[in-house]
């Protein structure tokens, strides 16, 4: 596993700060009815991303997840302004304002999009990961599902599959204990969702997804098996989420206590403590840091503001042009 040093830890410290907060502007502006449609937000879950993250290598190495799917690009390397502008519905996002909150997509920086079916992603990964072998690329695709989607069938045979022609793939299961708002107890008669891999003699486990140095030791475990030729992992990251399944998420199945319980081991907090105990910061930097994300997440706000609603003409260019039908007219 590749060192976690002091620039590590800021980094880390840094970008789920930025993550969290731009989220935060997300569901302001949310209400401002500048983005529309469903909102999932990551709150509470950003170690997960961020300990993934050191463990990839971001020159070769993909991912794909669900509809909770704004920071991940983000992390990738998308331009954060072009995240937020998507999700605004302007010409300037990440799919020029088609795909919005559940649809980001960005080839270029190797992640697969957000994907409104649920358990939609899985076969996708496990068939990112055969093409990835088939052309001998060393790359290694990380599939994200959450705790509600491990009851679909689709992940079964994606598992079957992944073993039966040792993919390089490491599936994820972030499972923040509540499928939209129902418990997995409700839903599961095993609790332990890691445990789904042991049919398949999958390597799998359960993770401490509050913590990203635990994240980034157990995915590099697996993207080295992966890398390696070994096939895939299933990991169960234990993790929470502090807001609604949506912004239209009453919140009736949970309790403001169980919510504020959860905070005590917030990632954030976690990481700037272990910052300040080791003194990798001083007050002064840290504050720096503070108004570095709070400055560039207004900048991407001011750039979605500031953006074009896409042309009517682009949507006759995003559908297929067919040669025998000209009343469609394509200019892209």
């Amino acid at each position: 596993m590749k060192k976690i040093t002091k620039e590590v830890y800021l980094k880390w410290y840094e970008d789920m700060l930025l993550w969290r907060k731009f989220e935060d502007k997300l569901a302001a502006v949310y209400i401002q009815q500048k983005v529309r449609g469903f909102l999932h937000l990551y709150n509470g879950q950003e170690a997960v991303l961020a300990g993934s993250l050191h463990a990839m290598d971001l020159s070769k190495d993909k991912m794909i997840t669900a509809y909770r799917n704004h920071v991940q690009p983000i992390g990738m390397g998308v331009d954060p302004r072009r995240v937020m502008a998507e999700l605004y519905g302007k010409v300037t996002g990440t799919s020029k304002g088609m795909g919005g909150s559940m649809h980001i997509f960005s080839k270029e920086k190797g992640f697969y999009g957000g994907h409104g079916i649920v358990g939609g992603q899985i076969p996708l990964g496990a068939g990112m990961a055969f093409a990835d072998k088939y052309f001998k690329r060393d790359a290694v695709t990380l599939c994200y599902m959450g705790d509600g989607a491990v009851r679909q069938g689709s992940l079964h045979e994606s598992f079957n599959l992944a073993m039966l022609w040792k993919l390089p793939v490491v599936f994820i299961c972030e499972n923040n204990g509540y499928a939209m708002g129902t418990s997995v107890a409700r839903t599961s008669f095993s609790t332990d969702i890691w445990k789904l891999g042991l049919g398949y003699e999958m390597p799998c486990g359960p993770v401490d997804g509050m913590d990203p140095e635990t994240v980034a030791k157990e995915v590099s475990k697996a993207v080295e098996r992966a890398r390696s030729g070994g096939g895939p992992t299933f990991l169960e990251m234990k993790t929470y989420r502090y807001r609604g399944h949506s912004m239209s998420d009453a919140q009736q199945y949970r309790t403001k206590d169980e919510v504020e319980e959860y905070k005590k081991i917030d990632p954030i907090n976690q990481i700037l403590e272990i910052i300040k105990e080791n003194k990798y910061a001083s007050d002064d930097e840290i504050k720096k840091i503070n108004k570095r994300v709070k400055d560039l997440v207004t900048e991407c706000e001011k750039f979605a503001d500031e953006s074009d609603y896409p042309p009517v003409q682009q949507l006759y260019d995003m559908v297929y042009e067919q040669k025998d039908y000209p009343f469609l007219p394509h200019k892209l």
